[in-house]
């Protein structure tokens, strides 16, 4: 990140910092030629032409070796202070010093290039590669709700007289699970938008956890799995950013939803201390496959045969608000069977007579 800056400024900075880096070496090892010889002194200055061959662009870098090597032979190859060198090996020597640091300036240069345009390279493939996950994911995920929705709509529209009131019912509770499911869709994306922006600023307030997990139990589309509520008793208030919670505990009671067989149980568990709570929500499912396990909060990630009805978004923007309330979630598989995410956020914690006194 620093030399990316670096590279950012105007040319006639990069030659100034490059010129006083050399200049800076070579006041050093003047002061210290009776303890080293003109030879590794030799080694010292092209160190420093390799460090600005690695930060600053062709132009520096060709400079502070043509600078390098002439400050080389008139301070330190005998006889000082003179361009002259008496012998044919020193002669032999500056040649060499001087191409080694013009080549080595250049070619360092060139590597940090072809590396810059590979990670570039990188980069687009790897965006090409989201966007036709994204296309392939949402274009089935938006499709599916809006399809049931116009088709039901044509069918009351142009069908209504020979429709009994069961199938109109049912036409309508299609229609309603449809557009909760797009809203949902919906509701990721922006979602996610607002928490790679970086506007998502969690909103601490006291909050009562039982109401808490009524919403969250009443948002939830029907289901055969028995969800089991534990709280601690007596249950205190907690001063968090409860919107952002519920959100989080939904997507997570969604997903154990989705991904779970029908008639089993889903656990959501509130454990508290005295600085921090842990949500807990584990199911009896089939868990997470363990090569998987490290992948699952990444953006579109979907597990392989997965069933249709998610977009790969919940678990990522679980990540995005937890992390965004500075807290931490961790996923485990369940010995007995069946995930486990545990959730912990620092907050304030208080109970009905403490907070009365406040």
């Amino acid at each position: 990140m620093a030399f990316t800056s670096i590279r950012k400024r105007p040319l006639s900075t990069q030659i100034l910092i490059s010129m006083s880096v050399v200049t800076g070496v070579s006041v050093g090892a003047f002061f210290l030629k009776d303890v080293f010889g003109y030879r590794e002194i030799a080694l010292m200055l092209l160190m420093a032409v390799s460090i600005i061959a690695m930060t600053f662009e062709i132009i520096p870098v060709l400079i502070s070796a043509v600078a390098s090597a002439l400050i080389w032979n008139f301070f330190f190859i005998p006889p000082l202070f003179t361009f002259h060198i008496n012998n044919t090996e020193d002669t032999l020597l500056f040649s060499l010093y001087f191409l080694i640091a013009l080549v080595n300036g250049v070619l360092s240069t060139k590597i940090r290039e072809a590396e810059k345009k590979m990670r570039e390279k990188e980069e687009k493939a790897q965006s090409v590669k989201l966007y036709d996950t994204l296309f392939n994911s949402l274009s089935h995920e938006l499709r599916t709700p809006i399809s049931t929705i116009i088709g039901s709509v044509d069918a009351l529209q142009e069908e209504k007289s020979k429709l009994s009131e069961q199938q109109q019912d049912m036409l309508l509770s299609e229609i309603a699970e449809a557009g909760e499911r797009l809203n949902r869709q919906v509701g990721n994306l922006l979602n996610m938008s607002r928490l790679e922006s970086g506007m998502l600023q969690p909103k601490p307030d006291w909050c009562d956890p039982e109401e808490l997990f009524k919403q969250v139990t009443d948002k939830l589309p029907p289901h055969t799995q028995t969800i089991h509520s534990h709280l601690p008793d007596p249950a205190p208030l907690i001063k968090m950013d409860s919107g952002l919670v519920e959100h989080i505990l939904v997507n997570l009671l969604h997903n154990a939803i989705l991904y779970t067989p029908d008639a089993t149980h889903i656990h959501l568990t509130l454990e508290t201390e005295t600085t921090s709570c842990t949500f807990i929500v584990e199911d009896d499912g089939p868990g997470f496959p363990e090569n998987e396990m490290a992948l699952v909060f990444e953006k579109f990630h979907r597990l392989p045969h997965s069933k249709a009805g998610g977009s790969g978004l919940g678990l990522s923007i679980v990540k995005g608000y937890v992390e965004a309330m500075r807290g931490t979630v961790n996923l485990e598989n369940r010995l007995s069977g069946g995930a486990r995410f545990v959730i912990t956020i620092p907050v304030e914690i208080s109970y009905m007579n403490q907070l009365q006194h406040e």
